[in-house]
């Protein structure tokens, strides 16, 4: 399997429907990639919570899961499972986002998502942020959505501790959900592991990638391979 390695990271754009999405679909990406590139910048931007705990939650939560980074953090108020119906809000501000700069990575929900407001946003990204890499993140949950992913970033034990840990010291008014406990992230992050040769991994969806290459020395590369 051949591993492909960011030529830069410079700046991340986060993207979540709700506060706690993006850690728990890449918070140990978060940890590796912000641990690997002392100051990257982070914009994130979730669409609902704003004004209320969650808010707090999501912004003590992500300061922890990107460490060493320039964090921007933005969480709107628009309401839990009605996104679909506010989609001219969350359009304006995902362009809004688009005229701040150019993302070298972007981590959303997956388009597949059977969640009406994880879907919504995993629509509306490629409309914005068209010639950008974005990964989509997975949420396990009673759907039964998950899909077979394309990406994967492995992770080692202590960092996949490290990131349930975050997750149940940050998010106080979740705990008492079915589906949020260290079986279900540990399980999940099991699995990708092995299917990508490791003991853990978080594991993405990505719809396009163009892979670059150097130019042949000695080739012209002004003149068409095939005679016209």
């Amino acid at each position: 399997m051949l591993s492909l390695l960011p030529e830069r990271l410079d700046r991340m754009l986060l993207l979540g429907a709700h506060c706690d999405d993006i850690a728990i679909g890449a918070g140990g990406t978060l940890l590796e990639l912000c641990r690997s590139h002392p100051g990257v910048v982070v914009t994130a931007l979730v669409l609902t919570g704003g004004g209320s705990l969650r808010e707090e939650e999501e912004r003590a939560a992500l300061a922890a899961f990107c460490p060493g980074a320039q964090l921007d953090v933005a969480v709107l108020d628009l309401p839990d499972g009605r996104v679909p119906t506010r989609w001219e809000l969350a359009k304006l501000a995902l362009e809004e986002l688009r005229t701040r700069g150019e993302p070298d990575l972007i981590l959303a929900p997956s388009p597949h998502d059977a969640h009406q407001d994880h879907r919504t946003l995993a629509e509306l990204v490629p409309t914005a942020f068209r010639d950008h890499l974005i990964l989509g993140y997975e949420i396990l949950k009673w759907d039964g959505d998950l899909a077979q992913p394309t990406v994967y970033l492995p992770l080692a034990e202590p960092v996949l501790r490290e990131k349930i840990a975050k997750l149940h010291e940050h998010y106080g008014s979740q705990r008492d959900r079915s589906w949020f406990d260290p079986e279900v992230f540990g399980g999940l992050a099991r699995v990708r592991g092995v299917q990508c040769h490791a003991r853990y991994a978080e594991a993405f969806h990505v719809a396009k990638m163009v892979l670059g290459a150097a130019p042949l020395l000695g080739v012209d590369l002004s003149t068409p391979p095939f005679p016209s």
